[in-house]
């Protein structure tokens, strides 16, 4: 794509994919000043797999402390590295006294709650999950069918604000933009809306011509550019081979032709290798076919394969590459479709 598409240092990586609390993306090799930044006091992570051992240190060899299992919320208080640097990604999230998990199989969350809107755009407001998980319900009340478990930095449209007589509970109606029969209601002190700001692109002095974007398959990798010079850079997880078929991530030249800010992805059966994912935010696609960018809150565990097909990022930098590339997105819109788009090219 450039001259620069064959090297990016890690003082390169670094820089461009910003240090904080996103080191669970970065290459091997980050130090342990670099890996223990930007830790929030409250900072959690749910656990994203079904179950999970806790170890006595950063290193699945080292005692087994504790098992977790799926959603369950525990504190982050500190990341260690493992030993073991031929891992593709060595972090390890310290469970206050629990033990280390692997970060790939915990999704970090926090807790911030949310006063109610009452009036919304006739389109309807674009919210985000604000906690670790908020269960939609068929009805505005706690004690009714659970329709869907929402999870932390998912993306859905609220229609209505609906307040329950008898317990004065607020509720936020979402809009299922795959089941058009399908209505469910949700706490809104759970919901975050979205502000326009938040929305505004980014670089948009930059002529289109000038942007691009590699995918790097073999290092798992995504580099933004502007012109010659690399901009941004995170951590993916593509295209894989799975019980019932392959999904490799295709190579080729494409373009952002097709966005949303939020995607209810479901296809296949889920006894096998199939998925129902309500709510995946910030969806770059460039296939016809549905291959696209967007971000990812079922696993944390970026660095080798494991999709089926998209280009799994964390949910902050397929945020950014929404907002940095064409065709720019209103904010009351529900997607763009178009023939224009930021080019996109994926190599081995």
């Amino acid at each position: 794509m450039t001259p620069l598409s064959d090297f990016l240092s890690r003082r390169d990586f670094l820089k461009l994919a910003g240090l904080g609390f996103a080191t669970a993306f970065l290459p091997r090799g980050l130090t342990k000043a670099h890996a223990s930044s930007g830790l929030l006091p409250d900072q959690e992570g749910r656990v994203s797999e079904t179950s999970i051992q806790l170890f006595e240190k950063p290193s699945p060899d080292s005692a087994p402390t504790k098992e977790s299992w799926q959603d369950i919320v525990l504190p982050i208080t500190g990341i260690a590295l493992s030993d073991d640097e031929s891992a593709h990604n060595r972090i390890w999230y310290k469970m206050g006294e629990d033990g280390y998990a692997y970060s790939g199989d915990v999704q970090p969350v926090l807790t911030r709650l949310n006063k109610p809107v009452h009036a919304h755009p006739k389109e309807g407001s674009l919210v985000e999950v604000s906690v670790p998980y908020t269960d939609a319900r068929s009805e505005p009340k706690v004690d009714t069918e659970l329709v869907y478990r929402l999870y932390y930095e998912t993306t859905h449209w609220v229609t209505e604000t609906v307040v329950d007589e008898d317990t004065q509970k607020v509720w936020y109606l979402l809009r299922d933009d795959k089941w058009n029969d399908k209505k469910y209601y949700v706490l809104a002190s759970h919901l975050r809306i979205i502000t326009s700001s938040e929305l505004a692109p980014i670089s948009p002095e930059v002529p289109e011509y000038k942007k691009s974007i590699e995918v790097r398959l073999r290092q798992q990798i995504v580099v933004a550019y502007e012109g010659l010079h690399p901009v941004f850079a995170a951590r993916a997880a593509t295209g894989a081979r799975f019980v019932d078929g392959k999904f490799y991530t295709p190579q080729g030249i494409f373009k952002t032709y097709y966005k949303r800010p939020s995607r209810h992805m479901a296809a296949g059966n889920l006894a096998n290798s199939g998925y129902d994912l309500p709510g995946v935010p910030w969806v770059l696609y460039i296939t016809e076919s549905g291959i696209s960018f967007h971000g990812t809150y079922w696993h944390n565990d970026f660095g080798h394969p494991r999709s089926h097909g998209c280009i799994n990022l964390a949910p902050h930098a397929a945020k950014w590459l929404y907002r940095w590339t064409a065709p720019v997105v209103k904010p009351d819109r529900e997607f763009v479709y178009g023939y224009t788009g930021t080019h996109v090219e994926i190599i081995e």
